[in-house]
């Protein structure tokens, strides 16, 4: 049964010569019609795929998360990834498909610090490289960023909207949203809907956050919930004193969009040399095992707590220490692990 408009325009006494109000209810009745499809149909559907932007494992509208403890090197390796994905480089050894525009809002670090790390990064010169910095705003306007405000929200979306942002990275979590409790899940509700809005406009989104001292990222886990994909940082076994830079592994906890063989961890150093403005960034490839057995070199022996640390599961450490001991380095020693004294 179809609704009379005509009628409806008596009903509600709507002047001659003017169209009535859609009813919302018909609207929305109009609107699930046109996108609602049968199974068979399901494969016809014309919705623009979205695009790769960095190797296979990170796309358009992408919610992604890099977190570890503090001066770990977190926002080392987001401006890395943001500088590549503007000159159209490659991060590791995954290439970036074209180069996109990208808007890094910092909360935490001073603008000295930041200005200094954006040029010792910077390989080609691009102006699709974007900073919306907490000092300069607030010198500038006298205001305070804070993301948890939807007002603020919206403006950031339209900004993005206008400038063809595709890659919005925010450094950090805690400093960016204040107001939100970390550990309770319905307070993530206050910036869910926005995040959705980003990938609907097909803006990839990445959250530089902290690790608790259990090692996993701080806060509700309902975050993670709506991720494509999330990078673990831990301390690299030799990293030592760095004086200026860092060095760690990046291994990806969580990755919808690749496999761990397209995707393995990768240990970092960035170096910049006293006295020189230009980082030199060097990578290299680890296995899975490689890190769990750096873990028995360090003393961490217990299933429990190499599970903890590596942020996989027991049953996949039983299957790591299980490859060690049939490769002979490694043994059982009551409930823990033990290295054999073999190569």
């Amino acid at each position: 049964m179809s609704l009379d408009l005509d009628v409806l325009e008596n009903e509600v006494g709507v002047p001659d010569g003017e169209s009535a109000p859609v009813d919302l209810k018909t609207e929305w009745l109009e609107s699930l019609a046109k996108a609602t499809c049968s199974s068979s149909g399901l494969a016809q559907l014309t919705v623009p795929a979205r695009e790769p932007i960095l190797g296979e494992w990170f796309k358009e509208g992408d919610l992604g998360f890099i977190y570890g403890a503090r001066g770990l090197g977190k926002t080392w390796l987001a401006l890395h990834i943001a500088r590549q994905c503007t000159e159209g480089g490659s991060v590791g050894d995954w290439k970036v498909h074209h180069p996109i525009r990208v808007l890094y809002v910092d909360g935490e670090m001073p603008l000295d610090g930041i200005r200094g790390r954006d040029a010792a990064l910077t390989t080609a010169p691009t102006d699709g490289m974007f900073y919306l910095q907490h000092e300069a705003l607030f010198h500038l306007t006298g205001k305070v960023l804070n993301l948890t405000n939807p007002s603020v929200q919206a403006a950031l979306l339209e900004q993005c909207q206008r400038e063809q942002i595709k890659l919005l990275i925010l450094d950090n979590l805690s400093c960016l949203f204040s107001g939100i409790k970390e550990n309770d899940a319905d307070a993530w509700e206050q910036v869910l809907p926005w995040l959705l809005d980003l990938r609907r406009n097909r803006i990839g989104v990445v959250f530089i956050a902290h690790a608790g001292r259990n090692g996993f990222m701080r806060g509700t886990s309902r975050r993670e919930d709506a991720a494509f994909w999330i990078i673990q940082l831990a301390e690299a076994k030799d990293a030592g004193e760095i004086q200026n830079g860092a060095k760690f592994v990046a291994r990806f906890v969580k990755n919808r969009n690749a496999t761990e063989a397209d995707c393995p961890p990768l240990e970092w150093h960035f170096n910049l040399p006293k006295g020189e403005t230009r980082a030199r960034v060097s990578w290299k490839k680890l296995s899975t095992g490689q890190i769990f057995r750096q873990w028995i070199e360090d003393g961490v022996t217990s299933a429990s707590d190499i599970a903890e640390e590596m942020g996989i599961s027991k049953g996949q450490v039983s299957k790591l220490a299980k490859r060690g001991i049939t490769e002979g380095w490694l043994k059982k020693d009551g409930r823990d692990y033990a290295l054999t004294g073999q190569a």
